[in-house]
């Protein structure tokens, strides 16, 4: 009885239908006098009218409740209590029983009816505690009403409780012309949606992992429809409510999603999200508030520049007081772990960032008419801000006082801008910028920081403004010694990434007098070592040793090496990985770009096939490739400011100032020709430093030169034609190229692989194509449901792709129990471990694809087995698509009548599988 005990409320719908009288009034009977003015009694839900089951599922997620409940009604109420539901008459009978032994006759001692009622409610409660308490059960924020939902979504579609529901909505699937009604339920792995409409049933699952398009489409007849795309089949949504929320979370998941497919990572909920005020008016799901938190962090740590491990703790509007415009500017203030941080509501105007680390004095000003509710902050470089309006501030200064006693103390000098010896009127007027908006980290960051920066840094302060505009100077200053210990530990360890590393060295700007001797050749040596040591994902990448040895010009090796961190892993999010995923993504926005701000050209473009290549060696370079040095070095200043809507920019200008001679291109070549001479004129006339020999090299000797072309003239037309693509809407269109990208990069894969084993196998390649789908849906399932070995055990991205992913035995054995017909009965789990350690050539206790499918080829003993096994195959990799999973019987697999072919497998299989030990 305790076990099954669940205590639901329901109002004005739980009145007894038709057929239910009777077992009303034989609960009554069973109560005893005590019972006179209070309701317990059993409800046997018999099936109702199509409609109100139609409406049943509209209007309520609980639809299709048990058909046996025990209800508690409170007297003079419509509120009725479900305190137990069973399955069967027998099961319900028994929690009566139990009932009345331990609720019923002690309800006798009260007089007075509220007292019961409290009684009853609390005693319920108790019981379900005590059962949570016992069996380790904890207590999280989910409402009584979305555990429902929880528990219908694992029983509707056949999920393990591994897999975890965010949240469901309420929308319209529609199939053909006709909309069926019902829920939609979004899970860490999958989109779900069930219908039961006029008697009919309707199931639909697909894995984010299999989704190659999300859009959210606007028509006149349907303003909110969303729309999913697979490789196979497109699905519509129409959403009744929460619209923007429900998308936002869609591509959220999917985000997650294509991040498995990059990393092969499982999912991992963050335990140490503060539960839910009692009183809090929106009730979410646990982990719907940690997807939340995760995304309002993401958006937090890419305003400021931030470590990508920093989380948001929560923000408030306020207003900032700016001494260079005695101005009181209003805005948002943004509190976490390390830092408080401050943007103006108008864009542009004012922005801060105060670690923590820098903090010495946090206290609450006088409050007064003009300056309600003040805050003032000091600093260790004797900076005070201001900010008021503040609307909880006892709260917030409690909030900072706690994060500043969790701050460690570390120790981190920054450099002395200001007693650089200023001999040019930029550096001048730098000084001056210092002086009035503060220097180092905390300085005021204006609209005027960003012109300055436009017009070029000065050479003795680059290396130093660098590290503060990307925000590498915070993880420098938080990881003392970190550098050092990975230089220690990188230094005479030898890898594919060190291989490659040693062959680009001398590669690597050897123009510049720098990298033409050993000392600069040692140093680039020795960040990209110890980054490939530290970010064994991406390694090393053709392109990061152009950018590294740019950085190791204007910043020490350290500060060299945290510039690339910041570079790798938050400003150029995926560029340099084995596959640059990034560079491809950034390059179909790039093309969405061109045909949106350079129409007359996107035709001519693509018909030329040119895009790709300028995107990929211009962005992956920061234009350092492709630009004389002294210019491409101005690019990188606007780059570290501004970020990559920069670069984006920049190509488009670049464009946009050759359309006519594009538009007569021939081809390609002539095409990249134009583009190569006018990026070699590029000219910086402010630089200080000596000329650099640069010649691009499709250039010839006997060409003319091209016209000299200022680069700050083109960095400014690029801000006047293109300044109003925003750092948010390329966010949208990255995510939605990232669909793309991913997937497409899935199926070239697949095909490698395919063609690489089918001369091996008498498989065919479609054959070989659906094996290969069903191992990898096999192995990402172990990502996020676990398994019996090590996630990291079972992917090693530095083998080759036929023998990276692996399987340990529980998986192999549930598609043994797929693949093979006659793996059903006693004997199958045997049969499956002794052919598992057949196929272990290594003895690791995990198999690789090649080694899986020699495996199955050996079992293709005539035309006849080859057919049901190719059969039966093809089902089950639709299975695994459609989220079920489990074996077959002899009658599913259609093999009644073929009992000779199945002994004839069998016998060779017994026979075969006696020398495995």
């Amino acid at each position: 009885m305790k076990e099954q005990v669940c205590w639901d409320e329901y109002i004005g719908l739980s009145f007894p239908v038709e057929g239910e009288m009777e077992d009303l009034r034989e609960g009554r009977k069973h109560m005893g006098s005590q019972m006179i003015h209070h309701s317990i009694f059993i409800i046997i839900s018999c099936p109702v009218g199509l409609l109100v089951g139609t409406l049943d599922v509209v209007l309520d997620s609980s639809a299709r409740v048990a058909p046996y409940r025990i209800l508690y009604q409170a007297p003079d109420s419509l509120v009725y209590w479900t305190i137990a539901c069973g399955c069967s008459r027998k099961e319900i009978t028994e929690h009566w029983e139990w009932l009345e032994q331990n609720l019923l006759q002690t309800l006798s001692i009260f007089e007075n009816e509220n007292d019961i009622n409290t009684f009853v409610r609390g005693k319920i409660q108790g019981i379900i505690a005590e059962y949570n308490k016992i069996n380790g059960i904890k207590e999280d924020d989910d409402t009584e009403k979305f555990k429902e939902a929880i528990v219908k979504f694992h029983k509707l579609f056949g999920m393990p409780e591994e897999e975890k529901l965010v949240n469901y909505y309420s929308c319209s699937y529609w199939k053909g012309k006709v909309p069926r009604q019902g829920w939609m339920y979004l899970s860490i792995n999958h989109l779900c949606f069930y219908s039961f409409l006029m008697g009919r049933e309707a199931k639909l699952v697909i894995r984010w992992v299999d989704i190659t398009q999300l859009e959210k489409n606007a028509t006149l007849l349907f303003p909110d429809m969303i729309k999913v795309n697979t490789r196979s089949s497109e699905h519509f949504f129409s959403v009744f409510l929460n619209i923007s929320e429900t998308f936002k979370l869609m591509e959220q998941l999917a985000n997650i999603a294509m991040r498995q497919l990059l990393d092969n990572e499982g999912f991992e909920q963050d335990r140490s999200l503060p539960k839910l005020k009692k009183k809090s008016p929106k009730k979410v799901s646990a982990l719907k508030r940690d997807l939340d938190a995760r995304a309002k962090s993401e958006r937090y740590r890419a305003l400021f520049r931030l470590p990508k491990d920093e989380k948001l703790d929560g923000h408030t509007d306020c207003t900032l007081w700016t001494p260079f415009n005695k101005m009181h500017i209003l805005g948002q203030m943004f509190v976490s772990t390390n830092y408080i941080c401050f943007t103006s509501k108008e864009e542009n105007l004012c922005s801060l960032i105060i670690p923590l680390r820098e903090v010495t004095i946090v206290e609450k000003a006088d409050s007064s008419s003009v300056l309600p509710s003040p805050l003032s902050i000091s600093t260790k470089n004797r900076m005070t801000f201001l900010f008021a309006n503040l609307k909880d501030r006892d709260f917030l200064v409690q909030r900072i006082s706690d994060f500043l006693q969790q701050t460690t103390s570390k120790i981190y000098l920054e450099k002395d801008i200001s007693g650089s010896c200023i001999k040019f009127l930029k550096e001048q007027a730098w000084k001056i910028h210092f002086a009035e908006y503060g220097q180092g980290v905390c300085m005021y960051r204006t609209e005027k920081t960003r012109d300055l920066v436009l017009k070029g840094i000065p050479e003795s302060m680059r290396g130093e403004l660098w590290l503060l505009l990307s925000g590498a100077i915070n993880e420098m200053a938080t990881h003392p010694g970190y550098y050092e210990d990975l230089v220690e530990k990188s230094m005479g360890k030898y890898n594919l990434a060190t291989e490659e590393i040693e062959r680009d060295l001398h590669r690597s700007l050897p123009e510049h007098p720098a990298f033409q001797n050993e000392m600069g050749i040692a140093a680039l040596r020795r960040v990209l070592t110890a980054y490939a040591f530290r970010n064994p994902n991406i390694g090393y990448c053709q392109a990061m040793n152009i950018v590294t040895s740019v950085l190791l010009l204007y910043a020490k090796e350290e500060e060299a090496f945290w510039l690339l961190v910041a570079l790798c892993e938050r400003m150029l999010p995926d560029y340099y990985n084995t596959r640059v995923v990034g560079a491809l993504v950034d390059q179909g926005v790039f093309e969405e770009l061109a045909r949106d701000y350079v129409p007359q050209l996107y035709d001519c473009m693509q018909d030329l096939g040119v895009i790709s290549t300028i995107s990929l060696s211009w962005f992956l370079t920061l234009f350092l490739s492709v630009m004389p040095f002294e210019s491409a070095v101005v690019v990188v200043d606007c780059f570290f400011c501004e970020g990559i809507k920069v670069i984006f920019q920049l190509a488009l200008a670049v464009l946009d100032a050759n359309v006519d001679k594009l538009l007569n291109c021939k081809d390609d070549g002539e095409a990249m020709t134009v583009l190569g001479r006018y990026l070699d004129s590029v000219t910086n006339k402010d630089s200080t430093l000596p000329p650099i020999p640069h010649l691009h090299s499709l250039l010839s000797d006997d060409v003319e030169p091209y016209p000299e072309v200022d680069i700050f003239r083109l960095i400014r037309s690029s801000y006047e034609k293109f300044g109003s693509i925003r750092a948010d809407l390329i966010e949208q269109m990255r995510f939605k190229q990232r669909l793309k990208v991913i997937q497409t990069l899935e199926d070239t894969t697949k095909r490698n692989v395919v063609r690489t084993i089918v001369t091996e196998t008498s498989f065919t390649i479609d054959e070989l194509e659906e094996l290969y789908a069903l191992f990898k849906a096999e192995h990402l399932t172990s990502c996020y449901w676990g398994g019996n070995s090590n996630a990291i055990d079972r992917h090693d991205p530095s083998l080759p792709y036929l023998e990276q992913y692996r399987i340990d035995f529980e998986q192999f054995k549930g598609m043994f129990a797929l693949l093979f017909p006659w793996a059903c009965g006693t004997h199958s789990d045997v049969l499956a471990a002794r052919l598992f350690r057949l196929l272990d050539e290594n003895g690791d206790l995990l198999i690789n694809f090649r080694e899986f499918v020699s495996g199955h080829g050996f079992f293709q003993f005539n035309s006849n087995s080859q057919y049901y096994i190719n059969e039966h195959m093809s089902v089950s990799a639709k299975q695994i698509q459609g989220g079920q999973g489990g074996g077959c019987s002899f009658m599913d697999c259609g093999l009644a009548n073929h009992l000779s072919v199945l002994l004839a497998t069998v016998t060779s299989l017994h026979h075969f599988l006696l020398t495995v030990v």
